[in-house]
């Protein structure tokens, strides 16, 4: 399968050396299986055809989707096209554009941030899941999906992020947390935010939470399984 990595933002700088870009951490989370094409959509590339590629996962990104930048509305009209059509995949900045694109809304939410270990309750599990209640993956978001887009149903969240997993038909689903951030990255990213965007008690709870077990290489199946039955629907 030849999966298009649309990225929309990048770590910040002084991490990039250890860990990678965001279309690195997908391709070490679904494996070498498959061939990757990476676009970089802050600086206006995307895919010239819809075919270009079997299947397209938004990466995150600092940004909001109510921003002024000129790349968003672009990212959206591609990604209203694509439904339906070809097999999407959304991850926290990806999920609240795909939101928008398809009618939702995303704002920044007045709960503030979610960061460390993000659990979410399983309320209606797809084909493409396993028999699991509750599944836990490293999160960092400020924004949220507070309005769904018809056509979507929610599939997991929590009290903190309702719209936790979202799918809309059979070729698109979106996720609020980062299961492609492992949790030295995860780590990283909140200590060079620590006593700026997040005070040092929430630091230091994020960072022990990430700690306990994660449930990234679960999600990395469902995204699998996802994709393989998305490419023949």
């Amino acid at each position: 399968m030849r999966i298009g990595l649309l990225e929309t933002g990048e770590p910040p700088e002084s991490l990039i050396s250890d860990h990678g870009r965001y279309g690195g951490m997908f391709q070490r989370l679904l494996g070498p299986g498959h061939d990757y094409a990476t676009f970089d959509v802050q600086a206006g590339v995307l895919p010239r055809t819809l075919d270009a590629c079997d299947a397209y996962i938004v990466t995150g990104s600092s940004a909001g989707v109510y921003d002024d930048l000129p790349w968003i509305e672009p990212l959206k009209g591609f990604l209203a096209s694509a439904r339906d059509q070809v097999p999407l995949v959304g991850v926290c900045f990806g999920h609240q554009v795909m939101a928008e694109a398809f009618g939702g809304s995303a704002v920044k939410s007045d709960k503030g941030w979610g960061i460390g270990l993000q659990s979410y309750s399983v309320s209606k599990p797809a084909a493409w899941m396993d028999d699991v209640a509750h599944v836990s993956a490293p999160g960092s978001h400020q924004d949220q999906v507070v309005t769904l887009a018809p056509g979507g149903q929610v599939l997991a969240g929590s009290d903190f992020t309702p719209f936790g997993v979202l799918a809309y038909g059979d070729k698109a689903i979106s996720m609020q947390f980062h299961p492609e951030f492992d949790p030295a990255y995860a780590t990283a990213l909140i200590e060079s935010r620590r006593g700026t965007r997040f005070s040092e008690e929430q630091a230091d709870a994020a960072v022990a939470s990430l700690a306990a077990p994660n449930d990234s290489r679960r999600i990395a199946g469902w995204i699998g399984a996802f994709l393989g039955e998305a490419t023949k629907a």
